[in-house]
């Protein structure tokens, strides 16, 4: 018999999963009815059957009263007591004030550098006052912002996370500059690491060690473990060791053991009717959940469910370089969750929170915060319509006022038996609060109630729910004199109906609209593109521009960029390396290339003519025809550190239909500039010798006729490559 035959490894398969389940089975009865598999990604604890509606073939719907409550939540709390003991968790980090920040960054956004509020690239300088600004009258303003430096240009050459931080405008000093200027508007600042950056130039040190010391360099209070499944205590303490400890927050979700040392972590869920109560947050009640939800353009369930558990929220909308703005309407019920969350930020902490208080209506669910002389209620209204009259029944205490104050106004309870019978009302989709103190309102509580009466005064729905993309141009490259022959060392490409498809590799978004870019002719950006261009004759340089030929550049003009950072970066001051003379030149932004055609008396080619002279007329796939030939272009580098490309004309093989040489897999090569009011990015064509190995993330290549990549712009310093060149263009008369 053969043991190891296919029908005996699927019979083994089904045995082992048949045991996976019965364990998982056992373990769930054995802690709780309602607790979830620790390996689910929603991580979420259900709450009692009443609170759903069933369908008509399942069980008889029953009402909730205070008795499944009670049931439900003595079981709930026993699950928690019962899982600390197995974990043996002990919180003291969350004591630790120099971290104390976190359980109240409640609101959260994720910046790119490349965004041009943050950043103006014609000013040079950092414009945190002008990004947080907006933030502020759009939706109130954030407590702390995530700041994206890495993915998705990392790996176009071999610079690693730290090096992309350290190549942004005034290097690390400039950054901590930054920082600081958060910090003075009292946001705080956590950077993304990646440990999939494993092909990438080595750091020298462990991860831990070397990210804690350049986190502790520019100020920074807290790392997001991108794609990690929680952050090893190793981070922790390799920050500690440096004297600034950090928060760390990972994507993924830590085990139970793990919220011991990660203060924080994303909650990306799937959306219910009923909302569940966060795992994390039951656990540990200071830990702070931001719902991150990049991709929907409703924000409702988002918030709903933040504002049911006490928690926050990322503001994710330049995803990117993709702009998925939030509508007005989640920006104001934004701005008035955070108003409550942050006024009412040690309730959300308490250790008595009772998730689905019993409330009266169906669809309207309640979370009862606790505290010493005042009792919060956060509700949302999941369902579709306003919901009016009575809406809480809470014990009636002596002394006690009450308040909604979500819309700043004092209730006036009927109380019958010793039990107070509240009624406002809460609109479709909608929030409310509901305040206890006993004893007058002090200064601050009035302060607040008159905002919110203030900010509530406009319903959530007259406010616009539509969601719009931004408007997205071409940079205008400017024709140069007409020539009748190709210039020396131009190839000619003739006039043409070119049927111009070509689509974005871009690593996320899908088909989404506002992925990749929008040609002149179309009215949003997508990834896929297919239109007939009128290509007139032009000229195209045979081979991507030389070391050599960039060298009389400098020498004619006396050329150099006001940013320098990285500007030739290969090279010693003004001389190339030996034996680099026809090699193609790099380390050059798409500034520095344009002003290099512009003394040559050309200019650089918009994307579409660069394909039609890698393509012509018969849809190819590559230069040299539809099937990859490894002979036809440089041999790829795969090492963690970056290598020279090959010299031009190496490769007389990879030509196109019209002779025109090293398209693909030499150098990528700028082409055209597209911006929207947030981001700028250039088309790169052609793929480069550089292949990162160990990780899908890293920048993509594109070495398909019908492929383009787009690279996002910050900075000429920073927007430079070692495996970036380019070549130029000319009109023909």
């Amino acid at each position: 018999m053969n043991l190891y035959g296919r029908g005996a490894r699927q019979f083994f398969c089904w045995v082992a999963g048949l045991a996976a389940a019965l364990l998982a089975v056992a373990s769930s009865a054995q802690d709780s009815r309602f607790a979830p598999n620790s390996w689910s990604r929603q991580s979420m604890i259900v709450g009692p059957p009443c609170q759903t509606y069933p369908q008509p073939w399942e069980a008889p719907w029953t009402p909730c009263d205070a008795a499944s409550h009670q049931a439900w939540l003595a079981d709930v709390r026993r699950w928690r007591e019962e899982r600390r003991i197995r974990i043996g968790y002990n919180g003291a980090r969350y004591d630790d004030p120099r971290v104390g920040w976190a359980r109240g960054a409640f609101m959260q956004a994720q910046a790119m550098v490349e965004d041009r509020f943050l950043y103006d690239p014609v000013a040079h300088r950092y414009t945190v006052d002008k990004y947080l600004d907006d933030l502020t009258a759009r939706f109130g303003g954030i407590d702390a912002v995530l700041i994206w430096p890495t993915y998705p240009n990392m790996g176009v050459d071999d610079r690693n996370q730290i090096d992309m931080l350290a190549a942004m405008p005034g290097g690390t000093q400039g950054v901590k500059g930054m920082v600081a200027d958060f910090h003075r508007r009292g946001v705080k600042v956590l950077f993304p690491f990646m440990m999939w950056d494993e092909g990438t130039r080595d750091p020298g040190a462990p991860w831990p060690q070397a990210l804690a010391r350049v986190m502790a360099e520019v100020g920074a209070d807290g790392m997001n473990g991108d794609t990690q499944d929680g952050v090893p205590l190793a981070f922790s303490l390799a920050a500690d060791a440096t004297g600034h400890p950090l928060v760390f927050q990972p994507e993924g979700l830590p085990s139970d053991e793990a919220l011991a040392w990660n203060l924080m972590s994303w909650g990306q869920y799937g959306f219910d009717f009923a909302p569940k109560v966060d795992r994390f947050r039951w656990l540990e009640p200071r830990h702070m959940v931001n719902i991150s939800d990049r991709w929907s353009r409703s924000k409702t369930d988002d918030l709903q469910y933040a504002f049911f558990n006490g928690e926050g929220w990322e503001s994710w909308e330049n995803i990117w370089g993709i702009w998925n703005g939030i509508t007005p309407r989640d920006a104001e019920a934004t701005r008035r969750v955070a108003t409550i969350e942050r006024a009412e930020a040690p309730l959300l902490t308490s250790a008595d929170w009772e998730p689905f208080y019993p409330t009266a209506p169906f669809g309207v669910f309640a979370s009862r915060w606790p505290g010493e002389d005042r009792t919060l209620w956060t509700l949302v209204n999941r369902n579709d319509y306003d919901v009016d009259g009575v809406q809480l029944i809470a014990p009636a205490g002596e002394g006690v006022r009450w308040f909604d104050l979500y819309h700043g106004v004092e209730l006036n309870p009927v109380v019958e038996g010793g039990q107070a019978r509240l009624s406002f009302p809460i609109e479709a989709k909608g929030y409310g609060a509901v305040l206890a103190v006993r004893g007058a309102p002090d200064v601050q509580l009035t302060a607040l109630l008159a905002r919110m009466h203030a900010t509530t005064a406009k319903p959530l729905a007259d406010y616009d729910d539509t969601w719009r993309p931004l408007p997205q141009t071409l940079t205008p490259i400017a024709p140069t004199r007409r020539y009748a022959t190709p210039p020396d060392g131009m190839v000619e490409i003739p006039a043409a109906q070119f049927d111009f498809k070509v689509r974005g590799v871009e690593l996320e978004g899908d088909d989404q609209v506002g992925v990749d870019v929008a040609y002149p002719w179309e009215t949003t950006p997508r990834r896929f593109h297919d239109h007939d261009v009128v290509i007139r004759r032009f000229f195209i340089d045979r081979t991507p521009v030389t070391d050599r030929q960039f060298q009389a550049f400098l020498a004619a003009v006396r050329y150099h960029p006001a940013d320098d950072a990285n500007f030739l970066k290969d090279w010693q001051g003004e001389a190339y390396p030996e034996g680099a003379a026809e090699r193609p030149v790099t380390w050059v932004s798409l500034e520095d290339a344009r002003a290099y055609c512009a003394w040559a008396g050309k200019r650089l080619p918009h994307e579409w003519e660069w394909q039609y002279a890698a393509e012509g007329s018969d849809g190819r796939a590559y230069p040299w025809g539809e099937d990859w030939r490894a002979d036809a272009v440089p041999t790829p580098d795969k090492g963690r550190a970056l290598t020279a490309p090959e010299p031009v004309g190496a490769h007389p093989a990879g030509a196109s239909p019209f002779g025109v040489l090293d398209l693909v897999g030499e150098v990528w090569q700028w082409t055209d500039e597209y911006q929207d009011v947030h981001t700028r990015a250039a088309i790169l064509r052609g793929g480069s010798f550089y292949q990162p190995q160990g990780s899908i993330w890293y920048f993509p290549q594109a070495y398909r006729n019908d492929e383009h990549a787009k690279l996002l712009l910050m900075a000429p310093g920073r927007d430079r490559s070692g495996a970036i060149g380019f070549r130029c263009a000319a009109d023909a008369a």
